[in-house]
């Protein structure tokens, strides 16, 4: 079928969408695909919402995610099927679940197809991290490109995830099949202080991370939380690991983001020891590959070939928005979208809902 995924990440920058042809197993061909950002107005809005319940004030939030997706989807030829993940809000797996917000059942109508939507809610019910939701799409890529070997993915939103998969295996939910996890904060501390302190939105090229110099104490206290010690699979919010955002107060901004980038890098490389085995090579994808300053540092942590997802012919912008265009049509056939390897369910487990126009 060809599906049209959308995703809205952590970062908060705006909406991707993508075409997909698929079976919900092998990728038979990738479609076109475009981007939205969201106005400064729009990314207000959201931001405000950050940390927030259904029922808490969250509806003006999840108005401008459904405008903005259908604003962006309605570009696209009409689809069999539209994938949407909307934005998360909140994530509490060991508490009140997690929250996406958006109008599913609104965007059906918009774009006259059926909608598949709330991928995470049975997962997170059944026991599991409800994140990262990835993997399956991973091992898809990983067979589609032809890899023979285990390789991570790693995805460098506002918050870092890894995906090793081994191709070799019957299938993702096939036991050792994939590990997942989250490693820890991303783009999304680096943002944030340069929005607050600059003109810019992000580090663009990582100039402000290349002439600053790294806190190696501040990257060592962080490497010593809890979480890290943590065996996968396990998940993050957003909003997690607080303090860092305050480590940034009365130092030069080239020296706390180049700091914020060494601890997103030295998480991914602690994080490497929780995997079955060392991948020879790690493929990133988001937005984080496109800051040289921090590819340098994974690759000088990790001690392996760091290298964008282009390098095997697949387009980092738009992977995670093609990953939930796949989601969707295996939510259309009852297969599962998540394994004990990748969000710590007990079996491997359907989920999501469709809406119908």
């Amino acid at each position: 079928m060809t599906v049209l995924g959308a995703m809205s990440g952590t970062s908060l920058d705006g909406v991707d969408a993508a075409v997909l042809v698929t079976d919900g197993e092998g990728i038979k061909a990738f479609g076109p695909s475009a981007y939205r950002p969201y106005t400064p107005e729009e990314r207000a809005v959201l931001r405000a919402a950050l940390g927030r319940w259904p029922g808490d004030g969250v509806e003006e939030a999840a108005r401008v995610v459904t405008e903005a997706h259908l604003d962006l989807m309605r570009r696209f030829d009409r689809p069999d099927l539209a994938g949407f993940h909307g934005q998360t809000l909140a994530h509490e797996p060991r508490g009140r679940g997690t929250h996406q917000a958006g109008d599913a059942a609104g965007l059906a109508r918009g774009l006259g197809v059926p909608v598949a939507w709330d991928f995470r809610s049975a997962d997170v019910a059944a026991g599991g991290e409800g994140a990262p939701f990835a993997p399956f799409f991973h091992f898809a890529c990983a067979r589609w490109a032809g890899l023979d070997e285990p390789t991570a993915f790693l995805n460098l939103g506002g918050v870092g995830n890894l995906t090793w998969v081994d191709p070799a295996a019957d299938g993702p939910d096939a036991p050792g099949a994939c590990l997942a996890f989250d490693t820890g904060p991303a783009n999304a501390p680096m943002d944030d202080l340069v929005r607050a302190r600059t003109t810019l939105a992000f580090d663009e090229g990582g100039a402000l991370a290349a002439a600053g110099r790294v806190d190696e104490e501040i990257v060592e206290r962080f490497l010593a939380e809890p979480y890290l010690a943590r065996p996968a699979p396990k998940s993050l919010d957003r909003l997690d690991f607080a303090w860092l955002w305050e480590t940034g107060e009365g130092r030069r901004t080239e020296d706390a983001v180049a700091t914020l980038a060494a601890v997103a890098a030295a998480a991914v490389a602690q994080g490497l020891d929780h995997c079955p085995s060392r991948p020879r090579r790690m493929l990133v994808t988001g937005g984080g590959r496109r800051n040289p300053t921090l590819m340098a540092m994974l690759a000088d942590r990790a001690a392996i070939a760091v290298e964008p997802v282009e390098a095997i012919g697949l387009d980092g912008d738009m992977l995670e928005a093609q990953a939930f265009a796949y989601l969707a049509a295996r939510v259309a056939r009852g297969l599962p979208l998540s394994a004990p390897g990748t969000t710590g369910v007990p079996r491997p487990l359907p989920g999501g809902r469709i809406c119908r126009p």
